[in-house]
């Protein structure tokens, strides 16, 4: 690949991703909003103390769905973020997957932390490091 894919082809995979999803989580992920920018911004970073910017490929800023109430006010959409730079950066370096799975594997783990599941929880069934 000798250009780099656009932000709209990382937004594509990853809707392609939710619409793949099991009946029952399609329709929770489908109210979740989609941003897709080249690199998190740095209060993000700031607040998960992150001190690389390269090492953030996604980020979950929500209500877990576990965590919702009936009362809940939300003061924002519940939204996954897809950061280019980074999943590029972690695509370049691995040099052994394909860019559209390393894209829908960073909005699968996103969308687990919108249905509850905390890192430790993900890491335990996927060990994407290895």
């Amino acid at each position: 690949m000798s250009k780099a894919p656009a932000l709209t082809h990382f937004e594509e995979v990853a809707r392609r991703t939710i619409a793949a999803f099991p009946d029952s989580f399609r329709s929770m992920a489908q109210a979740v909003h989609i941003v897709v920018t080249d690199w998190p911004q740095a209060e993000m970073l700031r607040e998960l103390g992150i001190d690389d910017r390269r090492d953030l490929t996604g980020l979950y800023d929500g209500i877990p769905v576990t965590e919702k109430s009936v009362w809940d006010m939300p003061l924002q959409p519940d939204t996954v973020w897809l950061f280019r730079q980074p999943i590029l950066a972690e695509w370049r370096d691995r040099g052994d997957i394909d860019l559209d799975d390393l894209i829908a594997h960073v909005t699968v783990h996103e969308f687990a932390h919108h249905f509850g599941w905390s890192d430790a929880n993900i890491a335990a069934i996927d060990r994407w490091w290895e």
